[in-house]
Formats: structure tokens, C-alpha cells, sequence
């Protein structure tokens, strides 16, 4: 194909935007670059080519990363749907380890399973393996990567495990390893009501480092591995109890059930996930499984969704009450009460994400084990929800911060891009800088990324500070606007300032004035306040780019013009006389020839219309100020 003539008529964006359209490989990016260099068209031109080839480049390479998440997320989905289908122990046992060789794209993949009789673990199953030695292997409790995860009940995982020294070796174990030529390893725990069963291990024949994604993609196959293993098991023992117990048939059957009931609500619970449902499905079909309430919690104890009111919604005894039972659950891996509630923790591996809590009535424990398979599929909801929210941020974050940098001087690449996420930088937008000294960092970057997302707007942390961008004219109003709701969302008072409004893609003056409305902010004490470079008075006419003197003037001194308009009165005389002589009462009413109590009436109405602070250092300060510009303003021409 022929980039001359497009980079030409489209400039240097086009060519590399129609490129990301139709998914070109990374080699031809280059492509336009040589075409340009070729035709002798120019250093600069090259130059502007090369920057859009790199961020065309950054852009692609997201794309693919989230295309990757997702494919490696769908497999996550039909391994689990697979497993909740299977009845067959070592059908189940097959299938997990082809599901995590599979998901990881690992050389071979094994489980070892805790044997009670000998206090020792064995190889289960394996997909992948060569040596006999390695598939017959028995394991000590505590030696090996093995018996570290069983220890801590944590993942763990290695790049060269025989010169890993985290963990006990042993000659048995690294002659096995050895023999199957492993390098590197990742473990985790298979859990199942507080207590590690086994041990789920994907592992390559030459180094590797194992990625966060990676190690939480396989802590939740071995999560709903567990669980289906313990249908499967459960299923078995019932059959086998229909055989040998005919004695005990009700008993039996009765026990059949629950297992049926539990497999059943878990395929429907999955099922929905896997056909596109959210958060407020699952909370919908586990209230009506159960027949009760139900809410699922954030990890701050705050309501994600839920089927209907619950008393204390919001009392912080009642969160700290709740925050204590998820605590417990995690740890225990079970449900366990917390009356009149039943709470479930929600995590992924070791990582908290929240909390189902049922109410209407207590729990059997069939009941409990269907919120506890419940949980587990919520977890991998939330986990693709946060895994595409947190993409979908950094993507804006990059843009904002684009913005304020002014790194790619392509205005029209920098539109194409935010139209893409929703924002039109042709409409009116302020800047928000904001601040909050009581949450980390990253929490309130977060809130702040939601909360603008929710409004059509960009957040970023940059230059140490959380800046948003947001839709609107008044930059009073949007901080005042933008403090209130991160503040519902942190339970934490937040201070902001606000710059702007500007259009298109120079935001810099907005984002200046943001920051320093908001420095002034903190150096006046006012933690917790937000506002405009016009709410700051004096200091926003100082600070401030826009040196607005008329409104300056007008806001403070407008309550006694309107009424000295109105009434004919001269209240701003009298005013003026009495900061000129001192505020003092005898010397203003020898200036203006008055009684003293007409002076002291004047300025008992100056106190019902400005306040009761007008005469405090701050307030006087602007006042006077006013006063003396007011002067200026009157003041004919030279």
C-alpha cells in the first residue's frame, strides 16, 4: 500500500488511525515513516510521523493487552462453566489441569492432592509431563513450592525453582523437577471450607516470570476447581451411599438433594455470568435461590447492589460490624453469621473484592454452601469488571495527562481520541485539582477516575496531584460538585480547586489556576472547602489570570450598592468613611456631619446585609480593597 499520498492528505494521524482500524500488524507502522523519508519529505514531517507511529504503537499495544485479558477471561469462563457440568472426579481433575495449562499457556500443569492417610500429598493428575519419576512423586507437608502454598495458603511462584530458597528442597522433589527439565513454577492453593485439599500448579521448561494477572486468572480456576471437585465428590459419596445404605434412603436422599440444589444454583449462577449478566443479576437470582435479601458490598462495606433496604444502611457501627464478618469469612474461607445477616467474603486468591450478605432468615447448610458458591462466581464477575475499569482508566488517564503535557501537538488525534472515550473537547470543560491527606493515594485516584468517567470526563495523577477534567462552565460549581462526591464515595472530606472553563485541547491555564486555587486552599487552613479562583476573593484577583477588578468590586460590595440604589441611601459612604478614619464612630461621624446614632444605624444595616464578619481582618480586607478599586474604576480617563 502507498502512505504517500495519505500522510499527505490526511496528515500523520490518519494513516496510523486507519492502521489500529483494521488491526495491522506491528511491522507495518513503519511503513509510512520509510514511505516519508523516502519522498524526501522533511525532517519535521519525519519527525511528527515517528511520534504518531509511537503513540499508534502505545495504543495498539493496550488494545492487544486487553484483547489478551479478555480472550484469557472467556477461557476462564468456559473452563468454569465446563467444570460445574462435570460429576466425575477424575473427569473434573482432567479437566482443571488441561484448564490451567490452557489459560497460562504453560509447558505442563499438575495437581497434588493432600492424602489424610499418609499426612503426605500426591501427584494427582498431570497434562504435559514426560517423566515418570516427576508423575509418581509423593510430597512431605512443608517441603517444596507445594508445601509452601500449603503453609501460608498463598500463591507462590518462581522463575528457576531450584535455586529458589523462599522454600525447604529436597533431594526427591528437585531430582523430579529436574528429570521433567521444570524451571519455572507457579502454585496455588486449592481451598475448600478453611482448609488447603490440594495444590494446583502450572510450570514452564524454561524461565518465566509469572504475571499478577496471570497468578490471579489461575487462583480463581483453583477456587471453582475446589468447588467443583466437592460436587463431584459430593455426588460421588451420595451414589455410593444410594448403594451401600438402603436403611438410610430418606437420609441419603435427602442429602442428594442438598448436593443437587447446591450444583444446580451454582450452574445457574455461572451460567449468568457467562451470558453477559452483572452484579445486580447475581444479587437478583441469589435472593430468589435462597428465598431472602441480599447486597453485595465493595471492599469498604459499601453496596454495590442489592434486592432491598437494609436497617442501619450506612451506620458506621453497622460497615465496621460487616467489615469484621468479611474478615472472618476470608480467613475461614466460609460464610458465617453475623446476625441477623449471613456474610460470604468475595476474593480472588487472597485478594479481598467484597462481600455477599443475605438476610430474611438463617441458613441451613446447604444454604450456606450455595452463598459460598455464590461468592465464588461474584469474584469472577468483579474481577473482569475491575480487570476492564482499570484499562478503560489508564487509557483516560494517558490522554489526561496528554492534555496537560502537551507531549503530541495533534489536536485533532487528541479530539479523535477523548471522542472515543465519550468526551468532547469542543464543549466547555473546568479542571479540578483535588486532595485528600486521610486516604492513600491511589484510592483517591480511583474514586476520582469512577467518578469522572460517570460525567463524560478524564482523571489522571500527575505531577503528584489528582487532577479531573470534567464537563461544565463554572469551575466553583464543579469543584464544589466534584468535593461532594468523592467525598460520598471515600467517607473522607475532600479539598478542591477548580480552573477554567477552556475548550479544545490546551488546557494548561485551567489546570494552573486549579492548582493554585487549591494550594490557596491549604494555606488558608480551608481542608475540606472547595471553590473557584472567584470564591478566594482578594487572593483569586491576585492568584487568578483573569483579574476580573469589576466583579472583584461587584461581589463585594453588591448586597450595599443594590441597596443604596434601591433605597437612595449611602451606606458605601458611609462604609468608606469609616475604614478611612479607623472605624472609629466619633471621627466617621465628624467626616460626614452626622448624629452618631445615624452612623450607627448605617452600619447596623451594613451588618444585616454582609453579615455579622464584615468588620473581621479578612473580610474588612476585602472590603476596603473593593472600596479603593471601586475608586479606580470611577475615576474619568487621563
Amino acid at each position: 500500500m502507498r502512505y504517500g499520498p495519505l500522510v499527505t492528505s490526511y496528515g500523520s494521524g490518519q494513516v496510523f488511525l486507519e492502521l489500529l482500524a483494521r488491526d495491522a500488524s506491528a511491522a507495518e507502522f513503519e511503513e509510512p515513516v520509510a514511505a516519508a523519508r523516502a519522498r524526501d519529505a522533511g525532517a519535521e514531517a519525519v519527525a511528527e510521523l515517528e511520534r504518531a507511529k509511537l503513540l499508534a504503537l502505545r495504543i495498539r499495544e493496550k488494545l492487544e493487552k486487553r484483547r489478551r485479558r479478555e480472550a484469557e477471561l472467556s477461557a476462564l469462563y468456559e473452563t468454569v462453566g465446563g467444570l460445574a457440568a462435570l460429576h466425575d472426579v477424575d473427569a473434573v481433575l482432567q479437566a482443571i489441569v488441561r484448564g490451567a495449562r490452557r489459560l497460562l499457556d504453560a509447558d505442563t500443569a499438575y495437581l497434588a492432592m493432600y492424602d489424610p492417610a499418609r499426612d503426605d500429598a500426591y501427584m494427582r493428575v498431570t497434562d504435559g509431563s514426560v517423566s515418570a519419576k516427576f508423575q509418581q512423586l509423593r510430597l512431605p507437608l512443608g517441603a517444596g513450592l507445594g508445601g509452601l502454598v500449603v503453609q501460608t495458603a498463598a500463591p507462590y511462584h518462581t522463575s528457576r525453582y531450584l535455586g529458589d530458597q523462599q522454600f525447604r528442597h529436597t533431594g526427591g522433589i528437585d531430582d523430579a523437577v529436574a528429570d521433567e527439565g521444570l524451571v519455572a513454577i507457579l502454585g496455588v492453593p486449592l481451598k475448600l471450607r478453611g482448609g488447603v485439599i490440594g495444590v494446583l500448579y502450572a510450570a514452564d521448561r524454561s524461565e518465566r516470570p509469572f504475571a499478577r494477572e496471570e497468578v490471579s486468572l489461575l487462583s480463581s480456576l483453583a477456587v471453582h476447581a475446589a468447588v467443583a471437585l466437592d460436587n463431584a465428590r459430593l455426588l460421588q459419596e451420595t451414589r455410593a451411599a444410594l448403594d451401600d445404605l438402603n436403611a438410610a434412603n430418606r437420609l441419603v436422599q435427602a442429602h442428594s438433594d442438598a448436593v443437587e440444589r447446591t450444583a444446580a444454583a451454582y450452574e445457574q449462577f455461572t451460567d449468568l455470568v457467562i451470558r453477559g449478566g452483572g452484579v445486580d443479576d447475581i444479587a437478583a437470582a441469589v435472593a430468589s435461590v435462597l428465598d431472602g435479601t441480599l447486597a453485595v458490598l465493595d471492599g469498604d462495606a459499601r453496596p454495590l447492589a442489592r434486592t432491598a433496604e437494609t436497617d442501619g444502611d450506612g451506620d458506621p457501627a453497622e460497615r465496621d460490624r460487616l467489615r469484621a464478618a468479611v474478615a472472618s469469612s476470608l480467613a475461614g474461607g466460609c460464610a458465617v453469621t453475623c446476625a441477623p445477616y449471613t456474610v460470604a467474603a468475595v476474593a480472588a486468591g487472597d485478594e479481598p473484592l467484597g462481600a455477599l450478605v443475605f438476610g430474611g432468615r438463617e441458613l441451613n447448610a446447604t444454604d450456606r454452601l450455595i452463598l459460598e458458591r455464590a461468592a465464588s462466581v461474584t469474584a469472577l464477575l468483579l474481577l473482569f469488571r475491575n480487570s476492564v475499569a482499570q484499562a478503560e482508566e489508564r487509557v483516560r488517564g494517558d490522554l489526561l495527562t496528554d492534555l496537560l503535557t502537551a507531549r503530541y501537538g495533534d489536536p485533532a488525534a487528541l479530539r479523535e481520541r477523548a471522542r472515543r472515550l465519550g468526551t468532547d473537547l469542543d464543549e466547555p470543560h473546568v479542571v479540578v485539582d483535588v486532595a485528600c491527606d486521610t486516604v492513600p493515594v491511589q484510592r483517591l485516584t480511583a474514586a476520582a477516575a469512577a467518578w469522572a468517567r460517570d460525567r463524560h470526563g478524564l482523571a489522571a495523577r500527575h505531577d503528584g496531584r489528582t487532577l479531573l477534567l470534567v464537563p461544565g462552565e463554572d469551575a466553583s460549581a464543579a469543584a464544589r460538585t466534584a468535593a461532594a462526591g468523592l467525598q460520598a464515595a471515600l467517607a473522607q472530606a475532600v479539598t478542591a480547586g477548580g480552573g477554567g472553563p477552556v475548550r479544545g485541547t490546551r488546557i494548561s491555564a485551567a489546570h494552573t489556576e486549579a492548582v493554585q486555587c487549591l494550594d490557596a486552599l491549604q494555606a488558608l487552613g480551608r481542608t475540606g472547602a472547595a471553590a473557584g479562583m472567584r470564591d478566594l476573593g482578594f487572593l483569586g484577583l491576585v492568584l487568578g489570570d483573569s483579574n476580573d477588578v469589576p466583579g472583584f468590586v461587584a461581589r463585594a460590595l453588591g448586597p450595599l450598592t443594590r441597596y443604596d440604589d434601591r433605597r437612595g441611601t449611602r451606606l458605601l459612604d458611609t462604609v468608606d468613611a469609616y475604614f478611612r478614619h479607623g472605624q472609629n464612630l466619633t471621627r466617621t461621624r465628624e467626616a460626614l456631619h452626622l448624629h452618631i446614632n445615624t452612623v450607627s444605624q448605617r452600619l447596623d444595616r451594613v451588618t444585616q446585609l454582609l453579615g455579622p464578619d464584615w468588620r473581621e481582618p479578612q473580610q474588612a480586607l476585602e472590603i476596603q480593597l473593593a472600596l479603593r478599586l471601586r475608586h479606580v474604576l470611577a475615576a474619568p480617563p487621563r
